[in-house]
């Protein structure tokens, strides 16, 4: 019997890597080649559109597309489905811009207009839908005759709606399939934990077994990653010279090294994640957006721990198990009381470490009283405590 599928519209990736020979490296790098020609050319139809006062959704860009095949023979001669979805692509890049704009979002907050893509810094990246791919004898056989071998290392749960075919920064290709996403439910627990996150330790939750201490996998790679640095600064081109082996070699143990710890932060994050889904039916997590972080003393300490990576996994999870996870507003929660719900007049200091109610007395660490506030502003907990509002269930989810 096959797991429930989720609502409509929810869809989850199956990321595999791909053995590609040098024919099929050629004719995706060619495709990408097109693809960003395409690219430059509604970042430039956009901007001119802009300054004449005029639209350019993605209708006109597609009628334009026609008109550029029409008259470029090197472009017809790629796939008409890459081309088609980097359109698509732009358009989601800008609408999203114009939409922060039109909120007064602050700079630091919006998502910056689409920007040309440079030949030696832009990632190749091919998106096929259904019509620009299919699967046969376990290899994948893309528009154009491109054919690629597949390294399954597990099965596809459903037939796959589109493919994204891309190139890492250590020069490895990759296929991330799309399908519907579909429910493994676990066992019920009848148990609910709140989460909220920091900086000392990632994940604080009202379970002392729980909690996601910081592994500080960058500071481990500390002493690698400076030692490439200063070898990169030692052999770096000057203006208009080519770059020697040994600046690119450098530059690749520097990125292999920043690899190897992202894939142990995402490794440590999923590991959690599947912990707190696996024992707990309800999960009230903190809404935490990260962003300000990065311009306060502690952004270094906080980029390594990647509090929205755990976050991501998080949701992922209780998404993929069914679990019921709330995602609650984090305003005053390092205010309030966990126990009489009393609200502290005065911001409590970073380097404050432990919460003391006023009204009530209680004493608790001030983390640990934040997760509980957690629970009771998602309606898990409510007695004794004012001024709360139950949090927003995940979409797709009962509250």
């Amino acid at each position: 019997m096959t797991a429930p599928e989720m609502p409509e519209g929810v869809h989850a990736r199956y990321t595999y890597r791909l053995r590609v020979s040098s024919t099929a490296e050629k004719a995706l790098l060619a495709e990408w080649d097109r693809c960003r020609w395409v690219w430059n050319q509604c970042v430039a139809t956009s901007r001119a559109a802009h300054k004449a006062g005029e639209e350019c959704g993605p209708a006109r860009l597609d009628k334009m597309l026609t008109g550029w095949r029409a008259e470029h023979e090197w472009l017809r001669e790629g796939a008409s489905v890459p081309q088609q979805q980097i359109i698509r692509d732009f358009a989601r890049s800008r609408a999203k811009a114009l939409k922060d704009i039109k909120a007064r979002l602050p700079m630091r907050q919006r998502a910056g207009m689409p920007k040309f893509k440079k030949k030696d810094r832009s990632t190749p990246t091919l998106n096929y839908t259904r019509r620009g791919f299919r699967l046969k004898a376990g290899r994948l056989h893309l528009a154009n005759g491109i054919v690629l071998t597949v390294v399954w290392s597990r099965d596809l749960p459903a037939e796959p709606s589109s493919v994204r075919v891309y190139r890492d920064s250590l020069g490895h290709w990759y296929a991330s399939f799309v399908v519907p996403a579909q429910v493994e439910p676990l066992p019920a627990t009848g148990r609910a934990i709140g989460i909220d996150w920091g900086v000392n330790e990632i994940a604080t939750t009202t379970s002392d077994n729980h909690d996601l201490p910081h592994p500080n996998h960058e500071k481990k790679a500390a002493e690698k990653l400076a030692r490439y640095q200063r070898m990169m600064a030692r052999r770096k081109p000057k203006r208009g010279q080519a770059a020697s082996k040994g600046y690119w070699k450098a530059r690749r143990q520097f990125a292999k090294v920043h690899k190897k710890v992202a894939r142990q932060r995402q490794d440590t994050a999923r590991k959690w994640a599947k912990k707190v889904v696996r024992d707990h039916d309800v999960i009230a997590v903190e809404d935490f957006r990260p962003r300000f972080l990065a311009k306060s003393t502690m952004a270094r300490k906080a980029a390594d721990a990647a509090i929205a990576a755990a976050k991501a996994e998080l949701i992922a999870m209780a998404r993929k198990h069914g679990r019921t996870l709330h995602l609650v507003n984090p305003a005053h929660t390092t205010m309030d009381c966990a126990q009489c719900g009393a609200r502290a007049k005065h911001a409590l200091p970073l380097s404050e470490r432990t919460y003391t109610c006023t009204a009530c007395g209680a004493v608790s660490p001030r983390d640990k009283n934040s997760a509980r506030v957690m629970l009771i502003r998602a309606g898990l907990n409510p007695a004794g405590a004012d001024r709360v509002r139950p949090g927003r269930p995940l979409d797709g989810q009962a509250a």
